[in-house]
């Protein structure tokens, strides 16, 4: 069950993966977009197309981003927080400068963005937020607990204004995609943890992880279009839906975690990560 699409939808993170690939699903459906970036590529704009700049850690960016869309289009009627970053690394060696810099990005920048937006939709009497986290915020694997534990954050952030905000008559959604194979995300994680120390107490079990990773990597079935279908879908479903899981081991992982008990919970996950072995 679909209602009438909202008109406008600002989208974080559209220069390339996820983001881009929702901008174009969006243009697709007859949306009008503000896709936003660090570094935004004006030539693309088009009628129902605004790029403008939005850096997550620049408070002053995401404001000008809302007003800008709100300028140009006359409405902003939902807000797409799906920029982000990831991170494998030692928990014990990841410097605290890491771990904030990442819940900057994934927490406190989706944060400001629905802050942002909250004021218009109340001129508006509504809106939507759709929030994109990941099958980490459900079920945290070995060396990606930070990534986990703003992912985690971002899930509960998003179930509690789902409550807070209905009386305001804004909806809350949340797409959670498993590993993708055409993102670039994966090499961009790559390459921040790489310039991370691995003590050689650590280093044959994160051989192991990353292994385990390359060798289920070519056979992932999501693709970048179908999380972006999953979030025009979170962005235009009246039901009361809250999440979406894109990709078959996203909806394996929930399964393990919601549908079994504990201890056959704890049992898959330290076969699946068997490390200690």
């Amino acid at each position: 069950m679909t209602e009438r699409a909202p008109k406008t939808v600002l989208v974080t993170g559209s220069s390339s993966g996820f983001g881009k690939a929702a901008v174009t699903a969006f243009l697709a459906q007859g949306w009008r977009v503000a896709a936003t970036a660090r570094r935004p590529d004006a030539e693309q704009d088009t009628e129902n197309l605004f790029t403008c700049r939005l850096d997550l850690h620049d408070p002053d960016s995401i404001e000008s981003a809302v007003a800008a869309t709100v300028e140009r289009f006359g409405t902003l009627d939902c807000v797409v927080n799906n920029a982000g970053a990831g991170l494998l690394s030692v928990f014990e060696t990841t410097p605290m400068e890491t771990v904030r810099e990442l819940f900057e990005t994934n927490v406190f920048g989706a944060m400001r963005v629905i802050q942002a937006a909250l004021p218009r939709f109340a001129d508006q009497g509504g809106g939507r937020i759709v929030n994109v986290s990941s099958t980490a915020g459900l079920v945290p694997e070995p060396f990606m607990s930070v990534y986990a534990a703003t992912k985690s954050a971002v899930e509960a952030l998003t179930e509690g204004l789902r409550y807070e905000l209905a009386a305001r008559d804004v909806v809350v959604k949340l797409v959670e995609p498993g590993l993708v194979r055409d993102t670039n995300f994966v090499q961009a994680t790559a390459e921040a943890s790489l310039a991370l120390p691995v003590p050689d107490a650590y280093r044959a079990a994160v051989d192991k992880v990353i292994a385990g990773y390359q060798a289920e990597y070519p056979h992932r079935l999501a693709t970048e279009a179908e999380v972006a279908d999953a979030i025009v879908a979170a962005a235009t479903d009246s039901g009361t839906r809250l999440r979406y899981l894109v990709g078959e081991d996203s909806e394996a992982a929930a399964h393990m975690r919601w549908s079994t008990s504990e201890e056959q919970y704890n049992a898959w996950a330290l076969e699946r990560y068997s490390i200690h072995s």
